[in-house]
Parts: structure tokens; C-alpha cells; sequence
């Protein structure tokens, strides 16, 4: 046996071993320049037998049968670049006149197999041009976040998207949120990357959590108010509603409405506001919205209506105020009690991990994904935190957070600790914590997300 040989094997074998343990690096190593030339030879015939290509031009045609030349081939779209990625391959495409971005959205599962990758999807970058993204490997099943994210005020990644893309929670943009899932479904770690992704800002986080503060009251030292109880929460969120009332004071005398100022310095909502006087935004994280809305007796109705008309409040005139809502729960329906329904139509972000009935996916995607339901009662038991995310404009993804033990998270709430803005209206409420800040070193975390 030569050593070309023996090399080769050792080659072999060593790509099969990364593709079977490290899909990251046999991608990097090996995959993306199989990639590359696999799509750039079996572009043009497989656009062909995808439908994704157009007839000649008749001016073509005219001139082929008038040189007596061959007639020319159906053109695909042009690649205009062809960039690799960590995970996959990003195609940039100038689509012929008469194709649309959906004809490339339709055949996106075709493509796949075609190019032998993982997954592919594709998105309008401007009229006449789309981008394609082809994954090359399952990056959900190992999370890895990208190592640069893209920062800006009220901003923060929480997941990755199975294109290998960062899922960003953007609160300017969607202001409101609902997330939901079953029990043991990873709807808690998404919430601790959320937190953990907010500590380092200069923003108030509010919690309710009315599982005695299990899940909350661990971060307290990053928490500017906190509730365990209904009843406490009903006057939590009394004291949000006087503020937010307080904040709209603010901007009215403010705003400068005179001859003199031009429009853009009006101010409609704090962020119109100079950097001195604008108030601190607030992030209200409700762990279970059913245990605010669940009564027995006709004290705990009052309560329960007082609760639910507080957050359709703030989720009607919130965001202005700088005061956004995270509602979070394991079951979201309409026997939850009236208000439910127009408290849902405010919460414009959707997130769905593995839910157990059909009626809660209706809840979450019915009204703006109806293809995203289907999507998010098949997410299997194992696959702990992979879930559906989507937003009013109809589209969906597939997203895992990555796996934050809650020591995790704790230790980077203690660390931000002195970001914990003091708001006078909410110091009732604010949390009593040690004055103790050690760091106790977390275990090594399992890379699959839990």
C-alpha cells in the first residue's frame, strides 16, 4: 500500500469521524468546498428541472433562426455571489423577468435535495433579487451562536434560526411577545437567555411569576420589581399602569410643538426624548399568564379582571412609554376567560416550543401562520427547546436557544447587578436580596440545549 493511499484513507476516515461528531468542522474542513462546486456544476440543470428558468428572449430566438445558430437554452437566474458561511452557503440570485420570489420559495425543498444540503430558505433582499441560504448541516442540534451579533439599543440574541442565522428579540421593532410551551419543553432557558441577554443594558426588568418566584426570583439582583402572588402582581401592575401614565406626561411637555422646531425633534415616545430626561424602559416577563387569569371565587374574579385589563392596558399603550410585555405560559386559549383574546392581538412577536394541544398553536399562529400550527405540534419530545418563532407579517422560523443553566444566568444577573435601576414607583416591590455577589463557577454546560 502506497503512502498516497494510506494518506487518503486517513483523510477519509477523518472527515467521517468530524462529520459524525463535529459537523461544524467537517463543514468548515471539507463540506463547504464540496458544496461550492457541487451547486456551481448542477446549477444550471437543476434550476432547469426545478421550473426556476425562463424562455429565451424572442429577440434570441429571432436572431438564432436568422444566423442559423442553435436555439438558446432556458436562462436561469444570474448568481451574483456566492458566499460560504460557518454553517452553509449564501446564493444571491437576479431573478429573470416573470419569476418571483415565491417560485423560489416553492421548489426551496427541491433545491435541497438537489444540492444534497440540509435545509434551504430564501428571502426578497430588493425587487428582483433573493437571497438563498443553504445550510449544510443541523445547527440546531448543537447550538452554536454566532460568534458577532449585530447590537443595538433594546436588542438582544436569544436563539439561533436553523438558517444558522442569530434570532434577535428587537423590542423597538415588536414591542409585545407571547411565548408558550409545555412542561419541559425549554421555554424556561429561553427565557433565562432573554434575561441574560437584557442584564448588561440599561433597561428594568419587572418579573411576575406566580410559581412562588422559582423561576425569577433566582435573578433577583437584576430585577427592579418582582411578583410571586396574583395579588401582588395586581398591584404590580397597577403601579406599571400609573407610571406609564406618569412617562405620557413626560413626552406631552416635552414634545416642543412650536414653528420653530422642526418635525423630527417632536417627541411621540421616549426615544424621541433627549438622552437626560428619558425614562428607563421597562421589560415585564410574565412566567404564567394562566395562573393571573384563573379564579374560584367571585374576590378572585375581581382580581383576575383587574390583572387582565392592567395588561391589555399596557399592551395597548405601552410601548410609547418605553414598557414592553413578555408574556410567557404552558397553555394559551380562549377558556382563559374574556380580555384573552384581545390581550393576544397586542402581542405581535409569537413563540411556540412543543406544545400538547392544537388549541394553543391556533392561539399562537392561527391568525397570522396558519402553516406554522402544524409545525409547532411536531416538534418531538427530545428535542427540548427547539421552537416556532414568528411575527404579524406571516413569517415563521425554526429556533433553539442555547443551553443557559439557571447558575448561569445568576451569575450574570450578579454581575449586571449595578445596572438595577431604582424606580420609585416600583420600590414596593422591589426584590430583598443578600448583599453577598460571589460568583459560584457553573457546571460545564451540555452543548445540547435542555
Amino acid at each position: 500500500m502506497t503512502a498516497f493511499t494510506v494518506a487518503l484513507v486517513l483523510v477519509v476516515a477523518a472527515a467521517g469521524l468530524l462529520r459524525w461528531r463535529r459537523p461544524a468542522w467537517y463543514w468548515l474542513a471539507f463540506g463547504v468546498t464540496l458544496a461550492a462546486l457541487r451547486v456551481l456544476v448542477r446549477y444550471r440543470s437543476v434550476m432547469d428541472v426545478c421550473g426556476l428558468t425562463v424562455p429565451p428572449a424572442r429577440w434570441r430566438l429571432s436572431l438564432a433562426r436568422a444566423t442559423n445558430r442553435p436555439i438558446p437554452e432556458p436562462r436561469p437566474p444570474r448568481i451574483r455571489r456566492l458566499r460560504p458561511t460557518r454553517t452553509g452557503l449564501v446564493l444571491r440570485l437576479k431573478l429573470r423577468p416573470g419569476q418571483d420570489v415565491f417560485d423560489i420559495t416553492a421548489a426551496s425543498d427541491r433545491l435541497r435535495h438537489s444540492f444534497s444540503m440540509f435545509g434551504v430558505t430564501s428571502r426578497e433582499v430588493r425587487s428582483g433579487v433573493v437571497e438563498v441560504r443553504m445550510t449544510g448541516y443541523d445547527v440546531l442540534k448543537r447550538v452554536q451562536m454566532p460568534a458577532e451579533t449585530e447590537t443595538r439599543p433594546m436588542r438582544v440574541p436569544v436563539a439561533l434560526r436553523e438558517d444558522g442565522s442569530a434570532h434577535y428579540r428587537d423590542y423597538r421593532a415588536i414591542p409585545h411577545a407571547l411565548t408558550l410551551g409545555a412542561t419541559e419543553s425549554g421555554k424556561s432557558v429561553y427565557q433565562r437567555n432573554l434575561v441574560a441577554g437584557l442584564a448588561p443594558l440599561d433597561v428594568a426588568l419587572v418579573g411576575i411569576d406566580c410559581k412562588q418566584g422559582v423561576e425569577l426570583f433566582p435573578l433577583a439582583r437584576r430585577f427592579s420589581a418582582l411578583a410571586d402572588s396574583p395579588d401582588t402582581a395586581a398591584e404590580l401592575l397597577d403601579a406599571l399602569v400609573a407610571r406609564m401614565a406618569d412617562v405620557y406626561r413626560l413626552i406631552r411637555t416635552q414634545q416642543r410643538i412650536t414653528v420653530d422646531v422642526p418635525d423630527a425633534e417632536i417627541a411621540a415616545d421616549i426615544w424621541d426624548l433627549p438622552d437626560e430626561l428619558r425614562p428607563t424602559p421597562v421589560v415585564v416577563l410574565v412566567d404564567e399568564v394562566a395562573e393571573l387569569a384563573l379564579y374560584a371565587t367571585k374576590e378572585e374574579e375581581k382580581r383576575r379582571d383587574r390583572i387582565i385589563t392592567a395588561l391589555v392596558r399596557l399592551a395597548q399603550l405601552g410601548r410609547a412609554a418605553g414598557i414592553y410585555l413578555e408574556i410567557c405560559g404552558q397553555r394559551f386559549g380562549s377558556e382563559l376567560g374574556k380580555g384573552i383574546t384581545m390581550l393576544r392581538a397586542q402581542l405581535t412577536g409569537r413563540t411556540a416550543h412543543r406544545l400538547n394541544d392544537e388549541t394553543s398553536a391556533n392561539m399562537a399562529f392561527g391568525d397570522i401562520a396558519p402553516d406554522a400550527v402544524l409545525a409547532a405540534i411536531q416538534i418531538p419530545a427530545e428535542l427540548r427547546g427547539l421552537a416556532i418563532a414568528g411575527d404579524a407579517s406571516g413569517g415563521w422560523h425554526r429556533i433553539r436557544a442555547p443551553h443557559t443553566s439557571l447558575r448561569q444566568a445568576v451569575n450574570l444577573c450578579n454581575r449586571y447587578a449595578d445596572r438595577t435601576p431604582d424606580l420609585p414607583e416600583l420600590a414596593p416591590f422591589r426584590p430583598t436580596t443578600s448583599t453577598a455577589t460571589e460568583l459560584v463557577p457553573s457546571a460545564k454546560a451540555s452543548p445540547a440545549t435542555a
